[in-house]
């Protein structure tokens, strides 16, 4: 089936940057994620939604693959939809051009908002001030374009959203081989799919992502002086990854130890081979291990 219904309230966007492309959604409605963001990297960013026509997510990123911008796709996409005017999408291509359309018969509110780089949209909605705020969000906020979609789900939620409520929320962020171990695109690809406040889990799942996913900041990165080893080695016997002395000392059989418990924590993006620790693999361990 290629139709489904979901109003919901969504921001699709580029990062001028970097060169990220993601969309931003939330509902009420079961596994929003599934239906409405697509994304490939280098090409464009599509949110889908009111009553969903699926097809418009790969049919958009392939035009625009062909080298259409977004309002051509946009254009191209509701000229062979005879049931347009109940649908709503929001498109950016990778020169940061967007587009949205709202048809006539989507359920009030509906509209979109479009700026540059952007173009957040919503059907069903409390009213208009839920994407104003999604663009203040979005506007003021700096930082990589995954923080920036997150703060703008989450002002349009604090603004009310949905006005039937709150079901599922997802983020979708595409990067050239930004996936794990640089073997996708897929930077960022997360899903609430039955939750009752998705928006706040949907930041957690981010977090969670960044600790696991994201390679370690130059800048986080600590010496492995004896207090540390020391601490380290207390933390691998708790484990049950280690079963030497305490000496303070990052031997073979240290390392050892921790690289088995990175690899047992999903930790290995942040390994460091040098003598040295990342600040944020030392502070989830702690909080792990109760140092």
């Amino acid at each position: 089936m290629d139709d489904v219904f979901a109003s919901t309230f969504s921001i699709v966007a580029q990062d001028s940057t970097k060169g990220d492309l993601g969309v931003a959604v939330s509902s009420k409605f079961l596994a929003i994620g599934a239906v409405t963001p697509w994304g490939k990297a280098g090409v464009g960013a599509v949110a889908t939604q009111a009553w969903i026509n699926m097809r418009y997510g790969p049919l958009g990123l392939a035009m625009m693959e062909q080298g259409l911008s977004s309002q051509e796709t946009l254009e191209s996409l509701i000229a062979g939809d005879p049931q347009h005017a109940q649908r709503q999408v929001g498109l950016v291509d990778s020169r940061g051009q967007a587009a949205a359309y709202t048809g006539k018969e989507c359920h009030e509110w509906a509209g979109h908002l479009i700026g540059e780089g952007y173009a957040c949209q919503g059907n069903l909605l409390v009213g208009e001030t839920v994407l104003d705020a999604m663009v203040r969000a979005f506007e003021g906020t700096t930082g990589d374009l995954l923080d920036r979609l997150i703060k703008s789900l989450e002002a349009g939620q604090e603004a009310g959203g949905d006005r039937r409520g709150r079901q599922s929320a997802a983020l979708l962020v595409v990067r050239k081989e930004g996936g794990y171990g640089g073997t996708s695109d897929r930077f960022v690809d997360l899903r609430v799919d039955d939750h009752p406040a998705p928006v706040t889990e949907l930041k957690r799942l981010l977090k969670l992502h960044k600790l696991h996913f994201f390679c370690s900041d130059p800048q986080d990165l600590l010496p492995l002086d004896e207090a540390v080893v020391s601490e380290l080695q207390q933390m691998l016997k708790k484990a049950n990854c280690y079963s030497g002395p305490i000496t303070g000392k990052y031997d073979q059989a240290t390392k050892k130890a921790f690289w088995k418990l990175a690899g047992e924590e999903n930790l290995e993006e942040r390994w460091c081979e040098g003598a040295t620790i990342d600040r944020v693999v030392l502070e989830f361990l702690r909080d792990k291990f109760e140092t």
